[in-house]
C-alpha cells in the first residue's frame, strides 16, 4: 500500500473510506459514509478526491464514475489497466505500462497527442 503524503483530515477520511470499501465508490457514496464525521458538502469530497488523484493514491474509473485506491505501488500514475466485473462490481488493477506505452506510441504515430490514458475492461 502506498504511503500517504501529509494529508488534511478530510483527505485522510476520504482515503480511509475508499480503502475500507469493498467496491469502487462514487463521490456521493463517499459523502454518505463521511456525513457522521461532519462532512456534508459534495465540494469537500471532490476537493479531497482531486488531491488524492494528484498524489496518485486513488484512481477514477471513467466508465462507472467511481473511485478506487491505487493498488500498485510501482507503476507510474496513468499507466494502469482496470478490469471491472459487471456482476459484483469488483475491480482489479493491472500494471500494464508497456501496453499503454505502445497504445500511446501508436496514437502519436497517427498524429494524435494523448493527454491521458484510461483503459477499462468490463465483463465477468
Amino acid at each position: 500500500m502506498k504511503a500517504s503524503p501529509l494529508l488534511a483530515a478530510n483527505h485522510e477520511r476520504v482515503l480511509r473510506a475508499l480503502r475500507q470499501a469493498a467496491k469502487p465508490m462514487t463521490a456521493y457514496e463517499i459523502l454518505d459514509v463521511l456525513r457522521p464525521f461532519g462532512i456534508s458538502s459534495p465540494p469537500t469530497v471532490y476537493r479531497a478526491l482531486n488531491r488524492l488523484l494528484e498524489d496518485g493514491l486513488v484512481h477514477r474509473l471513467e466508465s462507472i464514475n467511481a473511485y478506487v485506491t491505487c493498488a500498485i505501488e510501482s507503476h507510474q500514475h496513468g499507466t494502469t489497466v482496470f478490469v471491472i466485473c459487471r456482476d459484483c462490481g469488483s475491480v482489479d488493477e493491472l500494471d500494464e505500462a508497456e501496453l499503454v506505452a505502445r497504445l500511446r506510441a501508436q496514437a502519436i504515430a497517427h498524429g494524435f497527442r494523448p493527454d491521458e490514458t484510461v483503459v477499462e475492461l468490463r465483463g465477468q
